[in-house]
């Protein structure tokens, strides 16, 4: 399951694609949260891409965001303060 409840919130395990067309939630895979993200691998402009996107859909500030494994590769565990998992799933439509 990608999305698990954290005692500080909620871990997601994602999979992020750099350089997509645009940001979006595209399904799962292996797994894990598939997330394409508009902006390149390159001085961590993805992460922070990555970060903004989850805070706006899911309604939390950014610093609730947090890359807690995964900064420099595709597979990334997230963890977000302050929600449950049912309210991120169903702002993720997933």
């Amino acid at each position: 399951m990608p999305v698990r409840a954290d005692p500080d919130g909620v871990l997601m395990d994602l999979w992020v694609q750099p350089r997509a067309g645009r940001t979006a939630v595209a399904g799962v895979r292996d797994g894990a949260l598939k997330v394409r993200v508009a902006a390149p691998p390159v001085d961590g402009e993805a992460n922070n891409a990555l970060v903004r996107f989850l805070a706006k859909k899911v309604g939390i500030p950014r610093r609730d965001v947090t890359i807690v494994r995964g900064q420099g590769g595709r597979r990334k565990t997230v963890r977000l303060r302050g929600v449950t998992p049912d309210a991120v799933r169903a702002a993720l439509g997933v």
